[in-house]
């Protein structure tokens, strides 16, 4: 247990430190070791911090028992997660922060046109579509009673409303980012996520 957890350390030691002789060579390794579950990032600490709220949206295109398409409403993921945590004297950190990084993790690795970059660009569809899957078969009564075809995932941003003695403007608008349907393959759709 003792050498795994060294391991780790060191694999996400490599994956944050500055660029060296051993994270050239190992690279791809050190990547597929941390990414996307153990990623780190700095943004706590940035000079501008994030003044947004983003909210994680899916709906779902469910064949039925009796061979019916039904497309569902949007559900409200981020909300789900506000409200499972709320209260909460220890949260998980699954119920924190599953569904945030996978869309940092989407939006870090697509084009503002939806476009995956690179072989993490897919993985990061794969990630968060197995996370939207999942959330549907244990909320969604439509998705239950039924196999989800394909899903799409949408954001909605809305900025943080600056203090009342502040000068600054921002919109006070949601804006959408609204990502192309998915289709779910057989071994998700046939509960292989559940």
């Amino acid at each position: 247990m003792a050498v795994g957890v060294g391991v780790h350390l060191l694999m996400v030691f490599l994956s944050v430190a500055p660029p060296n002789a051993v994270s050239k060579q190992h690279g791809k390794a050190v990547e597929a070791w941390v990414f996307p579950e153990f990623e780190q990032n700095w943004k706590l600490f940035a000079p501008n911090p994030l003044q947004q709220n983003i909210a994680v949206q899916v709906r779902a295109e469910v064949r039925m028992k009796d061979g019916g398409l039904i497309t569902t409403g949007w559900t409200d993921l981020s909300a789900q997660d506000g409200a499972a945590i709320h209260g909460n004297l220890a949260p998980s950190h699954a119920q924190q922060n599953e569904l945030r990084r996978g869309w940092d993790f989407l939006t870090a690795t697509h084009t503002d046109d939806n476009r995956p970059v690179g072989m993490r660009g897919a993985l990061s569809e794969d990630y968060l579509r197995r996370i939207v899957v999942l959330r549907l078969y244990r909320t969604d009564p439509t998705s239950r009673d039924g196999v989800i075809q394909r899903v799409q995932v949408r954001s909605r941003t809305t900025n943080v409303q600056p203090p009342s003695w502040s000068d600054e403007q921002v919109p006070d608008k949601p804006y959408y980012r609204e990502l192309p349907w998915w289709t779910v393959r057989a071994d998700e759709a046939a509960g292989g996520v559940r």
